[in-house]
């Protein structure tokens, strides 16, 4: 695939030489399938991450509103998404090999065109390959919750990594979180809330939208009386 970038500009706001990471290493099981699609799909459908902007429209090889999606896990939410709204073109970050290789593997069973996947740190992605007021929306669902106190510091929903997030939105584009950990997700609706690029759609929390499909994981959790909080905010205009 013939990837055309552009460098980022002087002004691209930049979290610090050290920042929250969307992720933390873990050793994790991963599949004869996965790892074949690991091998023989990511030429295809995988783009490298690089310190410059990325062109959506060469690299989805048309002009579309662009969706990006953290942390995607298996891919199960991001594929049926995208098969139901091919309009829109969706690039999904994720750092572990099963997730990718699951996502990989869906795209060709599904025969997915509007998919590009970059297997790297989403706050780098965001910082040097996102070009600012360029997103047409967000989707952030049920990240790393970090139960314990003492951990709290290294959720991915905070101050700076919003501020830098909104940045990349272009004015109406939409930030879509979820969560079905009740502490963090009012301290997503706090964080949120108090960031003065975005507005929110609701009084506190959402209503799941019908785009966002319900996952297995999240049936079983509702059955047994689990609470799942949506977040809808948008960029606002000024």
């Amino acid at each position: 695939m013939n990837i055309q970038v552009t460098p980022p500009s002087s002004d691209t706001p930049a979290i610090g030489g050290t920042h929250i990471r969307s992720f933390v290493h873990r050793r994790s099981h991963i599949t004869l399938r996965q790892q074949q699609a690991l091998e023989q799909l990511a030429p295809r459908w995988s783009l490298p991450y690089k310190p410059a902007l990325l062109n959506p429209e060469a690299v989805f090889g048309r002009a579309a509103p662009t969706i990006l999606e953290i942390g995607f896990g298996m891919g199960e939410t991001t594929a049926k998404i995208a098969l139901a709204r091919p309009e829109d073109n969706f690039l999904g970050v994720e750092v572990f090999n099963a997730g990718v290789g699951s996502m990989l593997q869906k795209i060709e069973d599904n025969g997915l065109q509007n998919i590009r996947i970059i297997q790297h740190d989403a706050v780098e992605v965001l910082r040097d390959m996102i070009a600012p007021d360029s997103l047409a929306g967000v989707h952030i669902y049920f990240p790393d919750p970090w139960p314990k106190k003492r951990h709290h510091k290294r959720r991915l929903i905070q101050a700076p990594f919003i501020a830098l997030l909104a940045s990349r939105m272009k004015p109406g584009a939409y930030l879509h979180c979820a969560t079905d950990w009740e502490h963090y997700s009012h301290q997503m609706l706090e964080v949120l809330t108090a960031e003065p690029q975005l507005e929110n759609t609701c009084e506190g929390f959402a209503p799941r939208p019908d785009y966002r499909p319900q996952t297995k994981f999240e049936t079983r959790g509702l059955r047994l009386g689990h609470g799942v909080w949506d977040l809808i905010f948008r960029r606002s205009q000024a």
